[in-house]
């Protein structure tokens, strides 16, 4: 029985970090106040000073190369990045002449730098910026021990977040960038999608380092092995494109290209392990045949790749043939099976330990404040489209439930009685006061005319109440598709939360839901009295009003009598 012994791959060997591109200096300051002072004001300007400077240091900062610790550079990157966001939504930079113009970024190609990019535009500082970001996290990745437990999951952790900002870049900047006249390779989608598949290449190559630290079974060995030959094959055949073939260093083909064959090789070595153990004698032998010739082959080209590297092959190979030779030996003499051809072995299980670090909240900068007193140009026309919308139904709703309160002022002061009822004086005339309230009430219809104007009344106010739930339904399906789009589009959609710019037309639509119900609880109120009072009020319906007067009877007795007779009548 073979044992598993240790093969070369098990030793910490090299991996690649991406230099950051390169810029000149460039002053932001100094267009980007001239542009609030004249579009907005002076005073604005004055406001947003301490914005501005911080943005020419965060520029600065940038041009000054290299950092002295990556760990600064990753978040002096990282705010840099989300400023460029504000300032694109809010600041329009390009040679049109309405535009800031002054402005040209610059930045040289990582790979090849006599090569450069220039654009008015600030796609290509944003996707510049994202580019240095993922190269600054392989750097970090490369700097950690990997010799420890530690050091590994530190270096798995940057290398994963260095193919989170490369992927971020290809979906969100690429293009973008690659649309101006002067453009460069490196930020072009085939170069980061290069990287970011490099980079999860060598996060799973840490997994795999750890995996044989712990002692793991050979068959788990095997499937994150086989991992990650796939994804330096994945980024091997990136580099294979026109377009980046002779734009990279060949020592980065060859190391990118051995480090696919030589994982390859060393899941073939460890599913052999497992194999061996189980006794399946043909597939062992078949799978360190191609394991090996895998080897071989590449060692044909392996010029321009380092020593380390090749010396790594040269034992995995060694021990890949001295199992090979042994089970050799062992199916003649005992189990006498054919060896099936390699080509018709099924593919090597694999399996990613290792997934790209989405990089949306760390880039995410609806958060920041800065020049949070510029409404952004795109928004400020959509919000105004939007306020005047909501401002003409709420004008309109406002208008009717005015109209609506007016006439139940008037119906209301149409059937206020006085405070009391003057003296008959001996007759059963009707003051003229009451008497003209009264005739008032009975052209209007009296009783019945009353309850028709309460049943307008309502009507009116189930209009009213329609309405404003219409409204209120148009404000949530704003907010709703503002959601939707945010889902959608993530860092894209840059305009502020639906529920900030609604906020005063909600705060206004509240006040006259507010209105409504104070009103409709009058109403109410009206409703029930006039309802508690309809035996009474059918008098007035009576012509003349007079008839319904009551008959005085005699008085029962004189008050002008003496005390004395007045009590013995009592009595």
């Amino acid at each position: 029985m073979a044992g598993q012994s240790s093969s070369a791959s098990t030793a910490t060997n090299i991996m690649l970090a991406v230099y950051e591109k390169k810029t000149t200096s460039l002053d932001l300051y100094r267009p980007l106040r001239n542009y609030i002072s004249m579009f907005f004001s002076e005073r604005e300007a004055q406001n947003l000073e301490d914005d501005l400077q911080t943005v020419k240091q965060y520029r600065s900062d940038l041009e000054r190369q290299p950092d002295p610790s990556p760990t600064s550079r990753r978040d002096l990157l990282q705010k840099y990045f989300k400023a460029l966001c504000l300032i694109e939504t809010r600041f329009p930079i390009s040679p049109d002449n309405d535009h800031i113009n002054t402005v040209t970024f610059v930045w040289y190609d990582a790979f090849k730098q006599k090569q450069k990019a220039s654009q008015q535009n600030i796609h290509l500082e944003k996707a510049a910026v994202l580019f240095n970001l993922g190269a600054v996290y392989s750097q970090i990745g490369l700097s950690f021990d990997r010799a420890t437990v530690e050091g590994r999951k530190q270096a798995i952790h940057a290398f994963i977040a260095a193919a989170g900002s490369f992927a971020f870049l290809r979906d969100n900047a690429a293009t973008k960038a690659s649309m101006g006249t002067s453009t460069t390779v490196d930020l072009s989608v085939e170069c980061v999608g290069m990287l970011e598949r490099l980079m999860l290449a060598q996060a799973q190559e840490c997994v795999f380092e750890n995996t044989i630290a712990k002692g793991s079974t050979p068959g788990v060995c095997a499937k994150i092995s086989r991992q990650v030959g796939l994804y330096y094959e994945e980024a091997l055949a990136a580099l294979s494109v026109a377009s980046l073939k002779d734009h990279f260093d060949k020592g980065w083909i060859a190391h990118v290209q051995l480090k696919a064959s030589l994982f390859y090789a060393e899941a073939c070595y460890r599913y052999s392990l497992e194999l061996h153990e189980k006794e399946e004698i043909a597939e062992e032998i078949a799978r360190l045949k191609s394991g090996s010739s895998m080897l071989s082959e590449v060692k044909k080209s392996s010029r321009g790749a380092a020593a380390q590297l090749l010396d790594a092959i040269s034992k995995l190979e060694a021990n890949i043939n001295r199992n090979l030779d042994r089970a050799v030996k062992e199916n003649d003499r005992v189990y006498l099976m054919r060896v099936p051809s390699p080509s018709s072995l099924p593919p090597l299980p694999a399996f990613s330990m290792v997934k790209i670090m989405p990089m949306n909240e760390v880039l995410d900068a609806s958060k920041e404040k800065m020049f949070a007193s510029l409404v952004p140009d795109s928004s400020a026309k959509a919000l105004s489209r939007y306020t005047e919308m909501v401002d003409d139904i709420i004008r309109t709703q406002a208008e009717k439930l005015q109209q609506g309160s007016e006439l139940t002022r008037v119906r209301l002061k149409e059937m206020d009685l006085p405070d009391s009822i003057l003296s008959l004086e001996g007759n059963f005339m009707l003051p003229t006061d009451l008497k003209e309230d009264v005739e008032a009430v009975q052209i209007s219809g009296g009783p019945a005319g009353l309850a028709a104007e309460l049943q307008q009344l309502m009507d009116l106010r189930r209009v009213n109440h329609e309405l404003l739930v219409q409204t209120e339904e148009l404000l949530q399906k704003e907010a709703t598709e503002d959601a939707q789009f945010r889902s959608q589009f993530g860092t894209r959609w840059t305009r502020p939360q639906s529920s900030t710019l609604t906020k005063n037309l909600q705060d206004r639509l509240n006040r006259f839901a507010a209105n409504l119900k104070q009103a409709s609880d009058s109403d109410a109120r009206i409703e029930r009295s006039v309802r508690d009072h309809s035996a009474l009020m059918s008098i007035l319906d009576r012509r003349p009003i007079e008839s319904a007067l009551p008959t005085l009877a005699r008085p029962i007795m004189s008050m002008d009598a003496n005390e004395d007779a007045i009590v013995g009548a009592i009595g």
